[in-house]
């Protein structure tokens, strides 16, 4: 819970005074007064008013500082992956989360460019909240069915969050130093790759994506959304797996090492639900078509390098790649929505 919110609700829930408040938190009584009603304005937003409810129950109750808010808000482990896959989707051009107030699910929407609405990811209620409570998403359209957009600060942290799991990836969760910025060629010093370059799961616009705008000479779409969909699901389990193995592993060595990794450890089931959802995936597809979703949805190759990397002729790889994801498609079609991310 932000320490803003929770000055907030000691202020309102417990009649704590704003000056106590200020003391203990070492800043001037105008500074909490600001935030105190900063939080009442934003109860306006159906999200932040009902988290905020709950968890004023729970310091109502408690009357300290030190009140729990396991069960109303999720642990930052489990928001930092669930906002992961959601801020990323609410980045994307025409991208919303619509929230119902009688539902337990919020639904993130897009709107493609011939006015087509398509259903990008699923989102769980109580994260919507703390993402909500968090600022990084913002009430723009409140009604029957609110509409939230990603905020400046969403973005922000989504950043954030994607660079400490592309760290994880490559070994440095644990660096003790930080990156310093890399220096312009012709100073002496290297360039350092892994402070120059944004995690390659941050572009909107992926391979695929950009294979789904792409229209036959009739109009027609070569890919259909749904089959975007399927691939950039997995790409999402993908990414939440945390697997760290090298881009341009074939199908068979990649599925030989992700087996042996070992345990995503305690607190992380979600990873691990993530992993298995990818083997699934992969082996249901084998090789071949596994081969090119691998590349072309997890790894983000483009579709020349993949035929050239796997020796097929020029063309010849978007036809095996819409096969691929048809069959993706009736895969998950086979999970129906409980196979989505976090539930």
């Amino acid at each position: 819970m932000p320490k803003e919110a929770l000055a907030y609700l000691l202020h309102t829930e417990t009649g704590q005074p704003i000056r106590a408040l200020a003391r203990e938190a070492g800043v001037h009584a105008s500074t909490v007064l600001r935030q105190v009603r900063a939080f009442e304005a934003r109860r306006e937003d159906i999200l932040v008013d009902q988290v905020l409810s709950r968890l004023g129950r729970r310091v109502h109750a408690a009357g300290t500082r030190n009140s729990p808010a396991d069960e109303v808000v999720p642990s930052m482990d489990e928001l930092s992956q669930e906002a992961r896959r959601v801020l990323r989707r609410m980045c994307e051009p025409g991208a919303m989360l619509a929230v119902a107030a009688d539902m337990d699910k919020a639904v993130v929407v897009r709107e493609s460019d011939d006015g087509d609405t398509t259903r990008r990811a699923i989102v769980g209620h109580a994260a919507a909240e703390a993402m909500a409570l968090a600022g990084w998403i913002a009430c723009d359209q409140p009604g029957r069915v609110s509409r939230y957009r990603i905020t400046p600060a969403g973005r922000d942290a989504l950043n954030r969050m994607m660079a400490e799991a592309e760290n994880r990836a490559v070994g440095f969760a644990e660096a003790p130093a930080r990156f310093e910025p890399a220096k312009p060629k012709g100073q002496g010093a290297p360039v350092d790759t892994m402070s120059s370059r944004r995690p390659r799961f941050l572009a909107v616009e992926t391979p695929l994506t950009l294979l789904g705008r792409r229209r036959d000479r009739s109009g027609e779409k070569f890919l259909s959304d749904e089959l975007v969909s399927a691939g950039e699901r997995l790409r999402e389990d993908y990414e939440m797996a945390d697997l760290g193995i090298r881009q341009g592993e074939s199908w068979d060595r990649f599925l030989v090492k992700a087996a042996e990794l070992s345990p995503a450890g305690p607190g992380h089931d979600g990873i691990a639900v993530a992993r298995s959802r990818v083997l699934g995936a992969l082996r249901d597809l084998g090789p071949g078509l596994g081969d090119v979703v691998l590349r072309c949805c997890c790894h983000l190759e483009g579709l020349e390098s993949a035929e050239k990397h796997m020796g097929w002729s020029a063309r010849s790889g978007k036809v095996v790649l819409r096969i691929a994801l048809q069959r993706l498609r009736r895969h998950y079609d086979r999970l129906g929505d409980d196979g989505d991310l976090m539930g």
